[in-house]
């Protein structure tokens, strides 16, 4: 009958528009939520065939969240207050599921306020746990497959913990005087000490001796070097035959190196190589026409430019996460390192994810398998630290779609009332 199909079409009506108000009730509740995605409720016409007349059919709706949907970003003080600009998400964890071993189940999130707890987990306050992948001692993080999630791992952050920082090259810059490589010099030794720190972060030395060859007439152009390391007791680590170039447009920077002991001399990059106790340090003494590197010049022995990596024992004091990804603990004394990346979760339909608590979202079939990328690669943003995600709720457009629903729930309602005052009328025909 047609007057029940309107009936029926009034009462799916009011459902409908209470669909729609409870998604906006959530959105303006979530208007200060940190990486919140708006709500919505879409209405859909439903068709009733009719065979003796046209019957209403109503209204139907279906309900999603636009995850796509990126709000502003702010920035905040804390360095590991996360947000990703652009497109991908967090991988995070449960901070329950840290007592279950290495089985830890992934989720996604595009904003964090991650802190360090008793244990060193950078967590928030919800209990949603970064994850990324570790890098190795010397910082660089090996390959792990990007279409699974072996190798995530739970990022710990040891404060106070101690670490060195090894030297692994030392650059020396020593002007060598072309005096001393004269007939009836004094032919007496040249010494310079260069500090180096070892694997234990202990301060050791390379002693650094050069001795002129002196001719019987004229200058020979050449010294010999002797690396001595103290770490050794003093033994030598290398031993080089130098032979200075005293041409016009060369004069003065190294024509050859003959290795008497140590590491081989490579002339196209300008170092050599020397085993101290630690183990090798790359020394760089300049390629030959080099004037950078070692030189003989008038009658003056000056270290111009000595420069090395490696740092004593330091303490770390703060951690930063850069646009590609990569945490860097930052010790005391001045150096970095790099201790895990964390890598960005794509999925071909971040719409179809399985929304949770805490603005986290899970993997469905829906939204298709995911992709590990490196931050700033592929279809993904970058990295954003000191910053956070705000709500994606627009509070002024909410606020008008309230008083649309507001008014076509009373219109359905009226629709009822209508219908329910026919009825009445039939009713009274009878009588």
């Amino acid at each position: 009958m047609t007057i029940s199909s309107s009936l029926n079409a009034g009462v799916a009506g009011l459902n409908a528009n209470a669909t729609r108000l409870a998604t906006i009730s959530d959105n303006i509740a979530n208007s200060a939520t940190y990486g919140y995605k708006r709500s919505g409720a879409e209405f859909h016409s439903m068709v009733i065939d009719g065979a003796g007349g046209f019957s209403a059919g109503g209204v139907r709706t279906t309900t999603h969240r636009q995850i796509d949907e990126r709000g502003p970003l702010v920035t905040t003080g804390n360095a590991t207050d996360i947000a990703v600009g652009g497109r991908g998400m967090l991988p995070v964890t449960e901070a329950v599921a840290l007592d279950n071993g290495e089985d830890y189940p992934m989720y996604l999130m595009t904003t964090g306020s991650f802190h360090p707890d008793d244990e060193g987990v950078l967590r928030t306050d919800t209990g949603m746990v970064l994850m990324g992948w570790p890098a190795g001692n010397d910082g660089t993080v090996p390959a792990y497959p990007r279409d699974t999630i072996n190798g995530l791992e739970p990022i710990r952050i040891n404060v106070n913990q101690f670490e060195g920082d090894p030297t692994t090259q030392i650059e020396l810059g020593v002007n060598l005087p072309a005096t001393e490589t004269a007939a009836g010099a004094s032919g007496d030794p040249l010494t310079l000490s260069v500090e180096y720190f070892g694997n234990l972060g202990t301060s050791e030395t390379i002693s650094a001796s050069f001795t002129p060859t002196i001719p019987a007439s004229g200058e020979s152009d050449q010294w010999t070097m002797v690396l001595t390391d103290s770490a050794s007791g003093g033994a030598t680590v290398g031993e080089y035959t130098l032979n200075f170039d005293n041409s016009r447009a060369d004069g003065g920077t190294l024509s050859s190196v003959t290795t008497v002991s140590g590491g081989a001399y490579d002339g196209a990059a300008g170092t050599l190589s020397i085993d101290v106790a630690g183990g090798p340090i790359e020394v760089t003494i300049g390629g030959l026409g080099d004037p950078a590197g070692l030189t003989q010049l008038s009658n003056s022995f000056a270290p111009t430019s000595i420069t090395k990596n490696g740092s004593p024992v330091g303490n770390l004091t703060s951690v930063e996460l850069d646009a590609n990804g990569f945490l860097h603990a930052i010790y005391d004394v001045g150096f970095t390192r790099t201790i895990y990346q964390v890598p960005l979760v794509d999925v071909p339909n971040p719409n179809g994810l399985i929304s949770l608590n805490n603005q986290s979202y899970q993997i469905s079939p829906d939204s298709g398998p995911f992709f590990l990328w490196d931050a700033g690669d592929g279809p993904t943003g970058e990295v954003v630290g000191y910053a956070r995600e705000e709500s994606a709720t627009d509070v002024a457009a909410e606020l008008t779609q309230l008083i649309q629903t507001q008014r076509a729930y009373s219109s359905n309602a009226k629709i009822i009332q209508t219908v329910d005052e026919m009825l009445q009328e039939t009713t009274n025909i009878k009588r």
